[in-house]
């Protein structure tokens, strides 16, 4: 296979850029290699820069779930061009989304629109923090919430894939506002608030995991979560940035049937562009100014761009609810493979191939997997045309344009895989 171009610009890249790239898993320091820069996107493709055409499970990281450039999105994008970019002013798109989003997603009677889902957690933990009047955070080993000051404690996704425990340039007053907690572990939570609960302001949860890898919540657990900080009057927290719309239009919360205080999303709510958001119940989020005394604010926020694809993306959602089932048939066909030392586990159209023969429920699972192993599968794949993320630790996605074929093809390769010599 033929990087030639790829690897040029890598090289040029390094000069100018932090390591080459701009955000680290990109880098392929988890798998060893050069990192692909690609060219274009299709449906269930993408396309390097040497015109390499690959099965994409990556998705932009989770929000393309229904493939790359899909017509209504491209159309809806040209629609708001020809009215402008950016405003820094209220549009009546961004009214309208938020009733979409409130209609599907219950438990945002209220919401904002922000950039990222690192802007979404930030923000929603500083209201909670607000609205309590406390100080503590409950987050969990292996879970990722952006790269948030006070989250950066032994989180997930880049940092896992990196090997790094927690980041420098975070002041250690900052690390001090957060407890981590091994995940799945209700006993665990438990005592951090038989101990400090009156200290608590809330806990935040990837109610599934997509950061280590994908981790599901054993029985119970979201359950014990939501008691706990209703009897501490705690806030709880769903970062839904990758599961929200994904796991079922209404996201986790809706196939696992537990209403957090506050929801964070991100990626899809925009279709893959940069905007995300949080909300919750209107009292919490009352607390935000211009009403409240909590600040938090951004010029693009709400961008008529992101907005309208946005809209474009999860009214084809709503007006086609079969896409779920297309979602959950194509993942449970690519996953239902078994191989000696591999645990395969999956929650809808999320999925991770861990090279490790223990089931995976925490970050400790996790991370004995073996990465060396994983870097030959990823690169065995890649030569056979499949993009798997570069990382043991992270998740894969389908998304509802990926065929049976491209299903079929996959899973042949990894079958090939499993049944030569490592």
């Amino acid at each position: 296979m033929n990087v030639s171009r790829s690897e040029a610009l890598f090289e040029r890249a390094q000069a100018r850029i932090p390591g080459g790239v701009n955000s680290p898993v990109r880098a392929f320091r988890g798998v060893g290699g050069t990192p692909l820069f690609i060219d274009r996107g299709e449906g269930s493709h993408i396309f390097d820069v040497d015109g390499n055409s690959y099965i994409d499970y990556v998705g932009s990281w989770g929000p393309l779930i229904m493939g790359h450039r899909p017509a209504f999105v491209t159309e809806a994008l040209r629609e708001a061009l020809d009215r402008g970019t950016s405003f820094g002013a209220p549009t009546e798109q961004e009214v309208e989304l938020a009733d979409l989003v409130g209609r599907i997603v219950p438990s945002m009677e209220m919401m904002r629109l922000v950039n990222s889902g690192t802007e979404a957690t930030m923000s929603a933990l500083r209201v909670a923090r607000g609205f309590t009047g406390r100080d503590l955070t409950i987050k969990f080993e292996g879970c990722y919430h952006g790269h948030v000051d006070s989250l950066l404690v032994k989180a997930g996704s880049g940092m896992a894939t990196l090997g790094i425990a927690d980041t420098a340039g975070v002041p250690a007053a900052f690390a001090a506002t957060t407890i981590a907690l091994p995940f799945n572990s209700i006993a665990a939570v438990e005592q951090a608030f038989a101990e400090r609960g009156s200290e608590i302001a809330a806990v935040i949860v990837e109610p599934v995991v997509g950061n280590m890898g994908c981790v599901p919540p054993v029985s119970g657990f979201l359950e014990a979560l939501r008691a706990l900080t209703t009897r501490h009057g705690s806030v709880l927290i769903f970062d839904e940035v990758m599961t929200g719309f994904r796991l079922a239009l209404g996201g986790a919360q809706q196939r696992f049937e537990i209403q957090p205080d506050m929801t964070t999303l991100g990626k899809i709510i925009g279709a893959g562009l940069p905007m995300a958001a949080y909300g919750g119940r209107a009292d919490i989020m009352k607390k935000i100014a211009p009403v409240g005394p909590v600040y938090q604010a951004g010029t693009l926020s709400g961008n008529p761009l992101a907005v309208s694809a946005g809209l474009a993306m999860l009214r084809h959602l709503v007006a086609h609810p079969e896409i779920y089932a297309t979602l959950e048939a194509r993942a449970a066909q690519l996953t239902a493979l078994t191989a000696p030392g591999v645990t395969i586990n999956r929650v809808g159209s999320m999925f991770t191939f861990f090279f490790t023969p223990e089931p995976v429920t925490d970050w400790e699972s996790a991370k004995r997997s073996d990465t060396a192993c994983f870097g030959k599968f990823f690169h065995f794949m890649l030569e056979r045309g499949v993009y798997l993320a570069p990382s043991q630790f992270e998740a894969g996605f389908v998304s509802a344009v990926h065929t049976e074929d491209d299903i079929r093809h996959t899973a042949e390769a990894a079958r090939e895989f499993f049944a030569g010599p490592v």
